[in-house]
């Protein structure tokens, strides 16, 4: 079955290039202009998507959460809700932001972490929609988007694979344009915690929707594994400087590290291949250089019936390939021959 999501400007298929999406989150500080640095660095990269993350705090959170003291080193406000609150687009400043995206030629969308927010970035027309790891049993969350009509890309983390398969079934009898995302929601991810097989084990499972992965691990490396094993839509967390203030710079990405990261996926998919075994025109050269032929190992008469103790095996290989060696041991020189001469069949009478 054919896997195919259409995502903005792009068609997600098993034979496509990965589709990399840049991770903003709140790595902005809540200012626009961080943001559409981030957004034109992220396009310089060569990524896909830039995304953000939009929250109704204030319907969001409980009050004791929203009022709880949120005072350390990485916090925008005295209290947590006041934190979120800094961090925060309106949707005058998403549409700055969505505009300058396609100015960039970027596909641009957000996470929705409730009903509101999904309100909100609809009434923009998102090309497609996130939905977060802790949102994965929220059935009506999942419900909601899903009835938009857009592809819906959904993590994992910290889930079971019952959670994955209800949300699974939630989901495409209302939107079929689905993809499920293995995902590790430690911040940092430990290495051996990311679980990467488990992309093989959605691909399976899940045969009619694309498999991506979303990576809270460092460096740049485990996308290129995810890549192989099947995953063709590539998350990481994006940054200008991984010191700047706020808890996900930490694991995120530097412009450095993302282009490395686009360039590396783009190799990987070329070196790939179409799986058929094939001898490449940049081979024959070495091959020739490198590669070995049967010569006369010492002066041999016309007539003189070939033994093991005649030929040898020497480079270059332009000559009568080494495979040939049973046909010419037992054979008979019809022309006389001096020591390092090409042997060659038509001046043999095979045995």
């Amino acid at each position: 079955m054919l896997r195919e999501l259409r995502l903005g400007r792009h068609t997600v298929t098993d034979c496509s290039l990965p589709y990399v999406i840049a991770e903003v989150g709140h790595n902005h500080q809540g200012k626009i202009e961080t943001a559409k640095e981030m957004f034109k660095q992220a396009q310089a990269c060569g990524v896909s998507a830039v995304k953000l993350q939009k929250r109704d705090n204030r319907g969001l959170f409980t009050r004791a959460a929203f009022d709880r003291p949120y005072e350390n080193e990485n916090s925008f406000g005295a209290t947590y809700g006041e934190h979120r609150e800094a961090l925060e687009f309106d949707r005058e400043q998403y549409v700055q932001l969505q505009q300058y995206a396609a100015e960039l030629e970027l596909d641009f969308f957000a996470t929705a972490f409730d009903v509101a927010s999904a309100d909100m970035l609809e009434t923009l027309d998102m090309p497609a929609y996130k939905v977060a790891s802790a949102d994965l049993r929220n059935l009506p969350l999942l419900r909601h988007i899903a009835g938009f009509g857009k592809p819906l890309i959904v993590s994992t983390g910290g889930g079971t694979m019952e959670d994955v398969q209800r949300a699974y079934d939630t989901v495409m009898p209302i939107n079929s344009q689905l993809c499920i995302m293995q995902c590790t929601c430690g911040y940092p991810a430990e290495f051996d915690e990311l679980n990467l097989r488990v992309i093989d084990t959605y691909r399976q499972r899940f045969s009619d929707v694309v498999v991506g992965y979303s990576g809270h691990d460092n460096g740049i490396a485990m996308p290129l594994v995810a890549y192989v094993l099947g995953a063709r839509i590539i998350e990481k967390h994006f940054t200008l400087n991984r010191a700047m203030k706020g808890t996900d710079h930490v694991f995120s990405l530097e412009p450095v590290g993302m282009r490395k990261m686009t360039r590396d996926l783009e190799r990987a998919r070329q070196s790939l291949g179409d799986g058929r075994k094939t001898v490449f025109a940049s081979e024959s050269a070495p091959v020739v250089k490198m590669g070995k032929k049967l010569v006369a190992a010492r002066d041999i008469a016309a007539g003189h019936r070939l033994t093991a103790e005649d030929v040898a095996v020497k480079s270059p290989g332009d000559g009568l390939a080494p495979v040939e060696i049973d046909r010419v041991l037992g054979s008979v020189s019809t022309v006389a021959l001096s020591e390092d001469d090409n042997l060659s069949l038509d001046q043999l009478d095979e045995a």
